[in-house]
Order: structure tokens, then C-alpha cells, then sequence
């Protein structure tokens, strides 16, 4: 009985080992993959962003000097205006009275002008012949300049309430569009103590401004006419063009959080930007175009160094010898070095390369490659699996003589 177990045991072992020795057996070897990129032309940007508000680049608050009601009103919003144009007149009735009592009061010191004036003439006279005392001609004489000086003052109210009746009619003081309008028809406006604003007037729409709020950490980098992008909600697909005109040094303080306004002038052909609209803009700080760029991809590259000496015993010996790292002579004051990996065919090689500007994902190339070289971004390596097949055989089959088992 052992033996029979011993015998089917030995069998099964057989078997297996017969099955694994006549299958076909698996050999490996390494395939390397690499990642590549051509070096070519491109354009890096340093960007900053903030918010500002768009106005007019110029408004004009108009007001009176007199108050009264305001009796016509001659245009309304968005209404073209033109320099000098009538724009609103005030009821001119109480002003056409004071200027009327003024010039009554002209003529009154007037009259006692001349008649001071008849009597100081006389006395000069008497006081030649010593006819009067002294102190008689004194007194005319002083009657006749205080005359003058009350002819003055009431020339000078005269003068006054002629031109407060002129302030009754409001005139625009530049060409240009009516934002606002404050007042109707009808309405009292007081002049008392300040100026009450009536109109509202912007220049010329086809040109605005956005007020931008810049962060103190920011403002360094600010400088005049660069480059500016910016959207409005409105047109939220659209990007308006402008640029820096004005960099103003007062700063202002919100919550702790200081800012400073930075201009922006811009074009507005096409109306569509409007006063008090919230852009969003976009400051090139710092832009280069056309320019040759390498990923900073390529410049973090360093081959690991099992997979490039496992490359290396893959490369012919007549290429080896072309893989000898290109290196400049190395100034010994420059501490930052770079280097990228190039691809030609099967050589793979490290160059020394001097960059210059970059924007985070891009570096200007200045030197030590050509545009069109190929670049390594990254190399990797992994196992590939080649099947060797052989004719399945069974050790139970009989053999041909001579054939060894």
C-alpha cells in the first residue's frame, strides 16, 4: 500500500515538473521611454492682478452760484452737449429786483456825488478868500470823498447782482455727455453754504480710466505704460487693451490692507465700457515675445542613475563617445548653474545652458542650445516580457532512437 502511494506521489511530481519544464519560459529585458519636447519660439509674462473701477478721464460737476427755482431744464441724461450750450435757467425774477434796487442805490450816490461834489467847490472858493473858517471846507470836503465812496459800493453791488443774474442761466464748460442730472423743473436749489451740483458731465466716453487698487506688495513691480488687460462683467467674454499712465503715491488704507491707485487709460471706441463698471485687470509686469523658451520641466531633469547606466550598455560604443557632457568654461563667480538633457536619435547628452526670464512654467533660453533641439523631460524604464516557445513534450510519449530524453 505505501508503495502504491510512493509511486502515485512520484507520478504527480512528474507531471508537474513536466508541465512547467515544456511550457514556454518568459526572459526579460528593459525598455527606456522617454518624454520629449522641441525647443522653439514663445512668449513669457509676468502678470499682476487687482480690481479698479472705471470712470471718464474727465468729469465735471456742475452747480449755481445763486439760488432760486430752477425754471427750465433744457437736456436730460446722456444728452450731447457743447461748450457754452444753456443747460437749465433759474427763475430770474428776484435777481432782475436786486439788480434793479442796485442801480436805483447807483443812482441815489450818484446824486450825491454831484451834489457834494457842487458844494466842495464852492468852499474851495471861500477858503481862498478866507470867507469861511477852516473847519467849514474840512467838513465839505470830507462829505464830497465820503459821496465817492458810497458811489463805489453801490457800483460794486450793482456789479454783483449783474452777475449773479448772468448765474441764473447754467452753460456747459465743456463738450461733452450728461451723466447725471440732479434736479427737475420746478425744484428750489440753495446756494447758502455749498455749491448744490446740478449736472454731471464726462468729456469723452471713447477714452476711460479704470482706478485700480494694487497691493502694497505688488506696487514695486509697477511701472509706467505696461501692458493691461481687463474684463468687465458685462462682457465677461471680452479683453480690453490699455496701459499705465499714473501711479499715485498716496496710499490707501482698508481694514489694515493697504493699497495704492494705479491708472489705467484705455480705448472705449464702441461705448461699451460705462462709468462706475467693476475690471478686473490683468498688469504685464514683465513680457518678452518671440523669444526661444524651454519648459522648466527640462531644467529639473537629471536621469537617475540606474536607468542611465542600464542606458548606457544599451547604446552603441561609437555612440558613447558622442555623449561626452557639452560645458562651458564656467565663470567661478556664477553659483547657479543649469543644465538640459538633449535627445539625437540614441545619444542622450547634458548641456550647460544660460537662461534668462521666466514666468514659472516657461525659461527664457539665452544660450547653449538651438532652437528645434529635441529636450528630455523626463526617462523612464520598464521591464517587457518576450515569450521563447518550445514544442511541448511529454516524457510518456516513446522517442525516436538517438533521441535523448
Amino acid at each position: 500500500m505505501k508503495k502504491k502511494i510512493l509511486y502515485i506521489g512520484s507520478a504527480v511530481v512528474i507531471l508537474i515538473a513536466g508541465y512547467f519544464g515544456f511550457r514556454s519560459f518568459q526572459s526579460a529585458e528593459q525598455i527606456f521611454a522617454f518624454e520629449t519636447a522641441k525647443i522653439g519660439k514663445g512668449t513669457i509674462s509676468n502678470t499682476i492682478t487687482a480690481t479698479g473701477t472705471i470712470e471718464a478721464i474727465k468729469t465735471v460737476a456742475v452747480g449755481t452760484q445763486v439760488s432760486g427755482v430752477i425754471e427750465k431744464i433744457f437736456v436730460d441724461f446722456n444728452s450731447q452737449v457743447k461748450k457754452g450750450q444753456l443747460l437749465a435757467q433759474i427763475d430770474e425774477t428776484p435777481l432782475l429786483a436786486q439788480l434793479q434796487q442796485s442801480k436805483a442805490s447807483v443812482d441815489q450816490a450818484d446824486a450825491q456825488v454831484k451834489y457834494q461834489k457842487a458844494t466842495y467847490d464852492r468852499f474851495q472858493v471861500l477858503i481862498g478868500k478866507k470867507l469861511i473858517a477852516q473847519s467849514d471846507f474840512d467838513l465839505a470836503e470830507y462829505n464830497y470823498n465820503n459821496a465817492l465812496a458810497s458811489l463805489s459800493s453801490a457800483k460794486s453791488v450793482y456789479d454783483k447782482n449783474k452777475i449773479n443774474l448772468s448765474y441764473a442761466r447754467i452753460y456747459s464748460p465743456i463738450d461733452g455727455i450728461i451723466l447725471n442730472r440732479a434736479v427737475d423743473e420746478g425744484q428750489t436749489v440753495a446756494a447758502s453754504f455749498n455749491t448744490p451740483t446740478l449736472f454731471s458731465i464726462a468729456n469723452d466716453l471713447t477714452q476711460m480710466r479704470v482706478e485700480a487698487k494694487v497691493d502694497e506688495a505688488d506696487i514695486g513691480q509697477i511701472s509706467m505704460n505696461q501692458r493691461v488687460q481687463f474684463t468687465v462683467d458685462a462682457y465677461p467674454d471680452l479683453k480690453f487693451a490699455g496701459s499705465v499712465t499714473e501711479i499715485r503715491m498716496q496710499p490707501v488704507v482698508t481694514s489694515n490692507v493697504v493699497t495704492y491707485t494705479v491708472i489705467v487709460q484705455a480705448s472705449n471706441p464702441e461705448l461699451k465700457l460705462m462709468p462706475g463698471m467693476t475690471a478686473s485687470i490683468t498688469i504685464f509686469v514683465n513680457e518678452k515675445k518671440d523669444i526661444t523658451i524651454v519648459p522648466g520641466k527640462a531644467l529639473r531633469f537629471t536621469p537617475d542613475e540606474v536607468i542611465y547606466s542600464a542606458y548606457l550598455k544599451t547604446v552603441p560604443v561609437e555612440d558613447i563617445k558622442k555623449m561626452v557632457p557639452k560645458i562651458q568654461k564656467i565663470d567661478p563667480s556664477q553659483k547657479d548653474l543649469n543644465f538640459i538633457w538633449t535627445k539625437n536619435g540614441g545619444v542622450i547628452q547634458k548641456n550647460e545652458v544660460k537662461i534668462g526670464s521666466n514666468d514659472g512654467i516657461n525659461y527664457e533660453l539665452v544660450s547653449g542650445l538651438n532652437e528645434g533641439d529635441e529636450i528630455i523631460l523626463s526617462m523612464t524604464a520598464e521591464k517587457a516580457t518576450v515569450e521563447k516557445k518550445t514544442a511541448s513534450k511529454s516524457p510518456f510519449m516513446p522517442q525516436r532512437p538517438g533521441q535523448k530524453r
